[in-house]
């Protein structure tokens, strides 16, 4: 059986709770969700309702309505770029971020759409509030940032930088694809206007779910129109919250799974899955340094750093001692770039990146252990 640690990318196994809420959601009520339809089609949209409030409730959000189901992490992101940014604002990010964030700012920019500024985080990886405040121009609109590093797992001062964004009037959007059911989110307290999360990750739930919440400062326009179940008569997208934003079909299925992973990790408290999973990765980077002739990246501050952790070694590259790990010990990691090449060519890990190990609520020491005598062997 594969020791899988790379909840980073999606976590696995998901809670027993979220196989059941998929399996009888999808033998009763797996319907077209309707404000005015049948019994299931009623069924299916208090479904979506019900992970809105329970969403609003995680986050403390100002309304359910304003949690707009996406496909992932990478679609809310579009949805908000695309949805905010007009021609000619500067936008302030990180040498952090994703792919997700990354690409299509800097499409935008390419475009001559938009100017750009990467703010370099430091050797341990965190950036800066000053920084940050430094790069603001009159023509700034908003600071885009991952909560998160999905390389180094570093926690970003996000209620620092969100009091800036907010006291200049600039929009602030958070990338919690890494923290979002592992780490405390409040949006109104780190004055958050835009929050992009994924359901697949350490809220437990199934991929091809997600989630931007929109807060009453953002003026996001639709970026697709269709059907919403309601208002058929309109000849435009209508403005009510969420449907203005949710054309076509949801995803109700993946979205009854998603609300039983968060009454999961709401049960477990996300104290607790946080402790586990970093007491994990500090168990990890100990057996790396008895070890020897590994290079362990970010910092080591577990109070702000969540399940995740890289490394690298001379002795093998990253691609193929990921590899190894697969095909002869059956350990599943992460070696690469992880969509994020612009604090790997911060690091010096560029081309080949790092191997990247993130352990979730259900991995154990015993997992850690294991995966350290394979290293251990291969370097060996």
């Amino acid at each position: 059986m594969t020791i899988y640690l790379d909840n980073a990318a999606t976590s696995f196994p998901k809670p027993e709770a979220v196989y059941q809420a998929l399996d009888v959601f999808a033998r009763t009520n797996l319907a077209n969700p309707g404000r005015a339809g049948h019994k299931m089609a009623l069924a299916a949209e208090h479904a979506l309702d019900d992970c809105r409030h329970l969403l609003n409730q995680l986050f403390h959000g100002e309304g359910p309505e304003r949690f707009v189901f996406t496909l992932n992490a990478t679609d809310a992101l579009n949805m908000a770029f695309k949805g905010v940014l007009a021609d000619g604002n500067h936008v302030i990010t990180t040498d952090l971020e994703h792919n997700s964030v990354s690409r299509p700012l800097r499409a935008m920019q390419l475009a001559g759409r938009i100017t750009l500024t990467r703010v370099k985080a430091d050797s341990g990886g965190t950036v800066d509030p000053d920084a940050i405040k430094q790069a603001i121009t009159p023509r700034t609109r908003m600071i885009a940032m991952t909560h998160a590093s999905n390389v180094l797992g570093t926690v970003q001062p996000i209620t620092e930088i969100g009091a800036i964004a907010r006291g200049r009037d600039l929009l602030f959007l958070v990338d919690a694809a890494q923290t979002a059911g592992v780490i405390p989110i409040d949006v109104r307290e780190m004055n958050i206007d835009l929050l992009a999360f994924p359901g697949h990750k350490s809220l437990l739930g199934p991929t091809g779910t997600g989630a931007l919440y929109v807060g009453p400062r953002a003026k996001v326009g639709a970026w697709r129109e269709g059907g919403t179940g309601g208002d058929s008569s309109s000849e435009t997208q209508p403005r009510e919250y969420p449907y203005f934003l949710e054309g076509g079909t949801p995803n109700v299925l993946g979205v009854a799974g998603l609300a039983a992973g968060i009454k999961y990790v709401t049960e477990q408290g996300m104290d607790r899955i946080h402790a586990l999973e970093t007491a994990l990765i500090e168990r990890l980077w100990q057996k790396l340094n008895e070890i020897g002739g590994f290079q362990v990246f970010g910092h080591r501050d577990m109070s702000k750093h969540v399940g995740t952790l890289s490394f690298h070694t001379d002795a093998v590259a990253a691609p193929e001692l990921g590899g190894i790990l697969d095909q002869a010990f059956d350990v599943a990691v992460r070696p690469g770039l992880h969509c994020a090449p612009y604090i790997h060519r911060s690091l010096g890990t560029f081309p080949d990146g790092t191997v990247r190990v993130s352990p979730g609520p259900f991995n154990t020491e015993a997992d850690i252990d294991l995966l350290a005598r394979a290293l251990a062997e291969i370097v060996g």
